[in-house]
């Protein structure tokens, strides 16, 4: 079952001739964000560096949830190219637009245009943790393990 919420979106005029984010399928978990940059000026990404991308949009998420900012996986697997704050997350009291920092991994140059689908936006409700403090905290099997305590051994731990 797919929970539905309703969020407000605000189409910046830097934007207004693009597409507001949408679902590429009926099964899809992130609305696509598109890149808000001008037609005439493209945002090119060296090997190694990062730009930081206008969405154009701006939402008013209702309490209780957050805005996660991820990868598009074609980005990543064609070009080497990602979000560099994974996930971004956009907080519920939050109203200015909604921008993509992106880094490029890759071995070339990658191009930036404008209305190109940069990154992923998915809405997820969220819990508020209530903080209790105590001694010690319960035993479990893993314990305090850490890196690789559940299979994977590594030798720099």
């Amino acid at each position: 079952m797919t929970l539905s919420v309703d969020v407000e979106i605000v189409q910046l005029p830097h934007a207004a001739d693009l597409p507001l984010p949408a679902y590429q399928s009926t099964g899809a978990s992130g609305l696509d964000l598109l890149a808000a940059i001008p037609a005439d000026g493209p945002v090119t990404i060296e090997p190694g560096r990062f730009a930081t991308i206008p969405a154009g949009i701006a939402i008013a998420l209702p309490a209780g949830f957050e805005g996660q900012v991820r990868p598009r996986s074609g980005l990543a697997a064609r070009h080497g190219v990602t979000v560099l704050n994974t996930p971004g997350t956009i907080d519920a009291d939050y109203r200015g637009e909604i921008a993509v920092i992106l880094i490029n991994h890759g071995r070339e140059s990658f191009s930036v245009t404008r209305g190109m689908r940069i990154a992923q936006l998915v809405i997820a409700p969220i819990a508020n943790a209530q903080l209790r403090k105590v001694e010690k905290s319960t035993e479990t099997a893993r314990g305090s393990g850490g890196f690789g305590s559940t299979g994977y051994k590594s030798d720099r731990f």
